[in-house]
Formats: structure tokens, sequence, C-alpha cells
């Protein structure tokens, strides 16, 4: 009879390699499983082998940040939407620093590359509803307005997440967004409102 697979045991393994990645130890089979109470069969057992542990191990900050966008309510403002995304964005980076490095490491290869796509979707559906909604000119592309507000989040919590700047950066978001939105076509007061109610709404704190 197969034993049943405990998801807590994949846990362990992806996270205790995460850190491990991040703090440069040296990672083999043992030192994986050392102090975990757990023996080097289970990577086997719940990953196949070393390499399948490291796409695993990429895919599951992908997989954590869809998750907290699936909970992510819909509201009449799409602008307020598509910052309240970014503004997960963040918060989900500064809860798993681990794996968010890992994230972007394209010398591993991912599980799942289209479900990785579809975390972007959900800041591409919100730039839609805006351009709809006559928030955003009506020849504004949303992926690419997607993109931009990603880039605008990614690169400001790469320098708080383990890096050298303190989590206040984090708030240079607001503006940013801001000019961006209003540079698609949003009115300035307006924009800034509802770039302030997402932010404030999901406030990223490390």
């Amino acid at each position: 009879m197969a034993r049943t697979k405990d998801p807590a045991v994949r846990t362990l393994l992806i996270e205790r390699a995460a850190h491990m990645l991040r703090t440069r130890e040296p990672i083999t089979l043992r030192s994986l499983v050392d102090g975990t109470g757990v023996s080097t069969m289970a990577v086997y057992t719940y990953f196949g082998s070393m390499d399948g542990m490291w796409k695993a191990l990429r895919q599951e900050g992908f997989t954590r940040l869809a998750a907290r966008f699936a909970t992510m309510p819909t509201s009449a403002d799409p602008v307020r939407d598509l910052a309240a995304l970014v503004a997960s964005y963040l918060g989900n980076a500064l809860d798993h620093p681990d794996l968010y490095r890992v994230m972007f490491d394209a010398s591993v290869e991912l599980e799942d590359l289209a479900a990785a796509d579809a975390t972007l979707e959900y800041l591409v559906q919100a730039a839609l509803r805006g351009r709809e909604a006559g928030r955003f000119r009506s020849d504004v592309d949303p992926l690419e307005l997607a993109t931009q507000s990603w880039a605008v989040g990614h690169g400001l919590v790469s320098l708080v997440a383990g890096g050298p700047l303190p989590a206040s950066t984090l708030e240079h978001t607001i503006p940013m967004l801001t000019a961006l939105f209003v540079a698609a076509g949003d009115e300035p007061e307006r924009c800034r409102a509802s770039v302030e109610q997402g932010w404030n709404e999901n406030p990223p704190a490390e």
C-alpha cells in the first residue's frame, strides 16, 4: 500500500532549501534533510530527484503568490484593484523572502510555466478593466501596463526583501504607480486616491 504523502514535509523541505540557498549554504541531499527529522528518501518521495526539488522550489513562490491574488476581491475601482495587487505582491515577497529570491532565478526551470505566467494575468485583467472604465486611454496595452506595474513593485521590493534598504522604501510605490497610471490616462487626484486606497487596504509589512 502506498504511503500517504504529508504536505507539511514537502513544505518543510522547500522552505529549508530556499533558506539555505539565500544564506549560501552548500546544498546536498544530506545537508538538506539534516536536522529536519526526515530521511534523504523524502526528497525522492516528494520531488523525484534533487532537480525536481529545485523546480518545485521555484514554482512554490508563484504558487503562493497566485493563492494570495486569488483571495483578493474585485471592486468597482480597477485602479484601486491594480494598486492593491502590486501591494499584495510586495507583501508576498516580504512574507516569503527566501522563496522570492528563487522565483526569478532563470537557471532553475519551473514545473509549470503557464501557472507562473497566470499570476501576471491578475494585473492584466485589472488594467483591462481600467481601460474599459475609461480610467486609462483606449490605446493603452493592458499587458504592457500590468508589466510596468509589476516592474515598479519588483524593483522596490528587491531592495528591501533581504536587501540594503528599509521597509519604508516601499512607500515610494504610491507616487510611482500614480505617475504610471496618470501617464496612462487617469486623472491625477482620482488616481492618487485609488492607489492610496489599494495600498492602505493591503499594506505590505516586514
